[in-house]
């Protein structure tokens, strides 16, 4: 048993533990991948276990490619029948295998990303005739996830109030419009095999007696739906083994309850628990200064974290004056470590929300250099991207009326939107979906039909399209499938008008082949279903040699020899909406312990006196969590002076350390407040918050000026993360102008006119 030298005694305990249940607490870098991956060879080499009986999963394609490649290693060779990979994939393809059994699908349904999911919901809306500017796509869609999060179907769902009312009646009609798509959101195909288990217990059965050994990544990390498929799972006979840190969990927002942890200590009273307190990744000084802020938190199983590694360079803590002075600040450390050794990738600036990235990202194109935006617009999000995808979901499902709807006249084939509904109405009086219906109209010379000789030509030529195509992949590859489309609908010349951008374009639809051309023998089911499981977290390019810019949120999992943290301060960290509520503030806590042990040698903290909050500058306080550290691991200089002037400034908001109180902020102001302090310019409250001695001459560059852009009502516009909408209102706010835009994609945006940088589009 060689492979199990490299282990330390924890992690020895860990993976050589007698079947039954055992929760591993896995403190941050502490080798819960190695603890895994170890324990699946172990099961096989020494337990003598089938590599079809173990079931492994995690949340990410590229934590579950890593685990495989590993184990693969160490047994010399590819485990046939190991199933291992995320929550997603896995019911994916237990649905796959049992659509005989399930009441609205067949084999062939697709899966809608979020982008698709929001369409939806306002079909739903439109069908209900409900305004979806009073009740916005995205909240709707959240209030539906939430509820599938906990098993609530439908008809089980119960409204207290008007708006759960209307969430009810939404989230029927959005799944009516899904079944009639024969396609399923992430959050039916867990939700479908819960409900296949309790409905069907021959098939509980079945995926019992195949699954006798269940692996747990991210356990922390699992909401109802997925501890309920795992439990069920292994209630047999209760060989399951969870890795998880409560100190970790910072998904609530997507359903993640660390009090799994919790529960899972109830449902298995006999389980084993292990401590991974070593820690392989950072200095010792990061590690006691995270452990400083993280003790505060209530509900928590403590780990005391060491490592070989000890002493380190002192956290350093910097105030700048504003956002820009801290963007160049940070630019202008890179630079500095560069010359010390240190390559562009080894550099991590992480902050709250997307937001923030802006100023940094014109500090680092003014120093001229490369970074990586992680959170930006995703490959399988661009436009071009999607339209290919839309044409292989057409191809592989008929019934996908959301992407017949993409790409029905793109590029333009001449079918207007008066032939779309005419021919949608058609098809409905025909029993047929859109896409069938061109289909029909191709290849049947009798079918009786509306259109006149144009329309019909324009129809009936798209119909034959689709019509060779799904002939098409019963034989092709998916690549010479999408080959086929485009040449056959143009696509290169629509999509490459010459210009720069329509080069990145076609090189995002050849990068689409290219992944297609990986493996010949994917098919186009399959392809689909890896395209749309794609986490964000699986397009951080660790190759890329630039500076890597991300949310603290996209930071798990990653880690980086040297990490910036900026904006720091109460209101941002933590973020306004946990004031109120003790569970966010700790999540809070959590996100930015989560954000420290991502460095390995060096940890940078910072923040600005002056932020701009709702498109003008306000006087920040200092984040309460920075209080937590000690001052002997900080980096000394202005600490003590620094520590003062943060006390100072936060008395006259009865600020006390960590505690979890409410009370006004900056970005906590109430909807009449804002107004009456953009009618005011200043509120009078800020005139006698005491200010650090230096002026903000001291500090280079400022902010430059620019002139504040002029919108007009009815003007179309586009945003880079929102896309294309309409000016609704553009009026004066202080020496700026807010602008409410109706965005198609997002809906109702109100936005700070210097700094929307919206792009008019010409009529």
């Amino acid at each position: 048993m060689d492979y199990l030298d490299t282990l330390n005694e924890a992690q020895r305990t860990a993976v050589t533990a007698p079947p039954g249940p055992v929760l591993v607490l896995a403190g941050p870098g502490s080798g819960k991948t190695r603890v895994l991956t170890h324990r699946i060879v172990y099961l096989i080499r020494e337990l003598n276990v089938s590599p079809w009986h173990i079931l492994a999963v995690t949340f990410t394609n590229k934590a579950a490619k890593e685990m495989r490649q590993r184990v693969e290693e160490m047994m010399d060779g590819r485990l046939r029948g190991l199933t291992m990979g995320t929550f997603h994939s896995v019911c994916a393809r237990i649905l796959r295998r049992e659509t005989d059994n399930l009441t609205w699908y067949d084999r062939d349904f697709v899966i809608f990303d979020t982008a698709d999911q929001q369409q939806v919901v306002k079909q739903a809306l439109k069908d209900l005739n409900l305004d979806d500017k009073k009740f916005p796509p995205r909240k709707m869609l959240n209030g539906i996830s939430n509820a599938k999060n906990e098993l609530i179907t439908p008809d089980l769902y119960q409204a207290t109030n008007y708006i759960a009312t209307v969430t009810q009646r939404v989230y029927e009609q959005y799944q009516k419009v899904l079944h009639n798509n024969n396609a399923m959101d992430f959050d039916d195909l867990l939700m479908n095999v819960v409900l296949l288990f309790d409905e069907r217990p021959d098939i509980l059965a079945k995926y019992q007696q195949q699954f006798q050994h269940i692996l747990v990544d991210e356990f922390q990390d699992t909401n109802t739906a997925q501890y309920a498929m795992i439990k069920r799972l292994a209630a047999a006979h209760n060989n399951i083994l969870v890795v998880g840190d409560s100190d970790q969990s910072i998904y609530k927002w997507r359903g993640a309850d660390y009090r799994n942890i919790n529960r899972f200590r109830k449902h298995y009273p006999g389980a084993q628990q292990i401590l991974l307190e070593q820690n392989y990744r950072s200095t010792q000084l990061i590690l006691d200064a995270s452990k400083a802020v993280i003790q505060h938190n209530p509900n928590r199983v403590h780990k005391d974290l060491f490592t070989e590694r000890q002493g380190g360079d002192p956290i350093v803590l910097r105030e700048a004056y504003n956002d820009w002075e801290e963007a160049d600040t940070v630019v202008s450390m890179i630079q500095s470590l560069l010359l010390d050794g240190y390559a562009p990738n080894d550099f991590a600036v992480m902050y709250r929300t997307n937001a923030q990235s802006r100023a940094l990202e014109e500090a680092f194109v003014r120093a001229n250099m490369p970074y990586r935006l992680v959170g930006a617009t995703q490959f399988y999000k661009r436009r071009e991207v999607k339209d290919l995808i839309a044409y292989l979901r057409l191809v592989h499902n008929p019934l996908d009326s959301v992407s017949y709807g993409r790409i029905v006249n793109v590029p333009t084939r001449g079918i207007g939107a008066k032939s779309k509904e005419k021919l949608q109405q058609w098809a409905v009086s025909q029993g047929l979906s859109p896409a069938e219906a061109h289909i029909m109209l191709a290849i049947d010379p009798d079918v009786q039909h509306p259109f006149n000789g144009r329309a019909f030509n324009a129809l009936s030529r798209f119909g034959a399209l689709l019509d060779a195509w799904t002939t098409l992949r019963e034989t092709a590859s998916v690549g010479e499938l999408m080959d086929a489309i485009l040449e056959q609908t143009g696509y290169r010349d629509y999509i490459n008008d010459g210009t720069e951008e329509g080069e990145d374009r076609w090189a995002n639809v050849m990068e689409l082949r290219s992944v297609a051309a990986e493996d010949t023998a994917v098919t186009l089911s399959e392809f689909l279903e890896q395209v749309a499981l794609v986490a964000e977290a699986d397009n951080v390019d660790a190759a890329v040699n630039a500076s890597t810019l991300l949310t603290l949120h996209a930071a798990k999992g990653l880690e980086f020899p040297v990490v910036f943290i900026t904006g720091l301060e109460d209101g941002i960290l933590p973020h306004s909406r946990s004031f109120d509520d003790i569970e966010s503030m700790a999540e809070e806590r959590r996100l930015f312990y989560v954000g420290m042990t991502r460095a390995k040698d060096r940890l940078y903290l910072s923040h600005a006196f002056r932020r701009a909050v709702w498109g003008e500058p306000e006087v920040m306080v200092p984040s309460r969590f920075l209080n937590d550290i000690p001052a002997h691991l900080l980096d000394g200089v202005g600490t003590q002076k620094r520590r003062e002037q943060t006390k100072s400034r936060a008395s006259s908001w009865s600020w006390s350390g960590s505690q979890t109180t409410s009370r006004t902020t900056p970005s906590r102001r109430s909807a009449p407040q804002r107004t009456a302090r953009k009618a005011n310019a200043v509120p009078t409250t800020r005139r006698a918050m005491p200010e650090p001695n230096y002026q903000k001459s001291d500090f280079e560059p400022p902010r430059p000026e620019t002139a504040v852009p002029h919108y007009k009502t009815g003007q179309k516009v586009r945003h880079v993360k929102f896309g294309d909408g309409i000016v609704i209102e553009s009026k004066p706010t202080g020496n700026d102008a807010e602008v409410t835009v109706a965005f198609s994609d997002v809906g109702l945006k109100r936005l700070a006119a210097s700094f929307a940088k919206l792009e008019i589009i010409d009529n």
